[in-house]
C-alpha cells in the first residue's frame, strides 16, 4: 500500500498537478491538506476519474480543508473539533486491514513566535496540546498511520539552517517540544526518517518568496508520515518528490510518499 501526504494549496487550482502525480506515482491513498474548497464545490468527478472511488473531504471556502482520496474501501469516522474552531483540519478513516489513518493540517502559526502577541501562534500551540492529550487517551487500532502538514520541522537537519531558524515559526524550541510530545503520546514512529538518517538534510517545503528555490535550497521538512509501532516492520520505502516543486504553478509543498509491505 502506498500512502501519500501533500499540502496541495488549492485542489481545484492544482488538479492538473494531482493528475500528473497520480499517473506517475500511483498512490493507493492520497491525503491532501489546504484543499481550499467548500464541500459542495469539491471536484468529485475529477477525483473519481483518477481512480479514487472512496473519498472523504472536510472543506471550507477559501482556506484550510483536508481530503482523503482512496482506491481502497474505507470507513469514515468523525474528526475531532480542534480548539472548538470547526476549521476543517482533520480527517480520519479506517482502511482494509484495520488500518486507522489520520490526516492533519496543523495551523501555520503566523510570523511572530509569541502567543501573547500573536493569536495564530497561540492557536498552533493549543492545537498541538490538544493533539497530545487526544492521542494519550484515544482508543485506536494498533495499525495506525498519521500524516499531514504538521507545519513544524522538528530536527536540526529538517531545515536549511538550524541556527538561523531557531526564532522562526516552524522550528522554534517550543514548537519542536510540543510536536515531540504529540509523537510520544501516540508512540509514533517517523516513517520517513526511518529510511533517512537524521544527519541528512531533508525538506518537503520551499517558500514562494525565494527567487530560485532550487539554487537557494532553503527548505524545511513540514510534512510527515508517522506510523504505530505495529506497522514499523511493514515500512518498505519512503521518498519526498522534490521534483514536483519545479512543476508549473506548483504548491510550495511536495508529496511525501511511504510504501507499506
Amino acid at each position: 500500500m502506498r500512502i501519500v501526504t501533500w499540502n496541495i494549496n488549492s485542489l481545484r487550482l492544482r488538479m492538473e498537478l494531482v493528475r500528473r502525480f497520480v499517473q506517475q506515482e500511483q498512490p493507493d491513498v492520497l491525503c491532501l491538506q489546504e484543499i481550499k474548497v467548500d464541500d459542495p464545490l469539491f471536484p468529485m468527478e475529477d477525483v473519481k476519474a483518477l481512480g479514487f472511488d472512496h473519498v472523504v473531504h472536510h472543506g471550507m471556502k477559501g482556506y484550510n480543508g483536508v481530503a482523503i482520496l482512496s482506491k481502497l474501501p474505507l470507513t469514515t469516522r468523525a474528526p475531532n473539533n480542534w480548539c472548538l474552531k470547526n476549521d476543517s483540519r482533520h480527517g480520519v478513516v479506517l482502511l482494509p486491514g484495520d488500518v486507522e489513518l489520520h490526516n492533519f493540517y496543523v495551523p501555520a502559526g503566523g510570523d511572530i513566535p509569541d502567543p501573547a502577541v500573536n493569536a495564530k501562534f497561540a492557536h498552533k500551540l493549543q492545537f498541538l496540546d490538544e493533539m497530545r492529550d487526544w492521542f494519550k487517551t484515544e482508543k485506536r487500532s494498533k495499525n495506525a498511520v498519521m500524516v499531514g502538514d504538521l507545519n513544524i520541522a522538528p530536527l536540526e537537519h529538517d531545515v536549511w539552517s538550524h541556527k538561523q531558524l531557531l526564532k522562526i515559526v516552524s522550528h522554534t524550541p517550543i514548537e519542536v517540544e510540543k510536536l515531540n510530545a504529540v509523537q510520544s503520546a501516540g508512540d509514533w514512529v517517523d516513517g520517513v526518517r526511518h529510511f533517512t538518517p537524521e544527519t541528512e538534510k531533508l525538506y518537503s517545503w520551499w517558500s514562494y518568496r525565494a527567487a530560485d528555490w532550487q539554487k537557494n535550497d532553503k527548505g524545511r521538512r513540514l510534512d510527515h508520515v508517522w506510523v504505530s509501532p505495529a506497522l514499523k516492520p511493514r515500512l518498505k520505502a519512503a521518498k519526498i518528490l522534490r521534483e514536483s516543486r519545479g512543476w508549473t504553478q506548483p504548491s510550495d509543498h511536495v508529496p511525501v510518499i511511504v510504501d507499506f509491505d
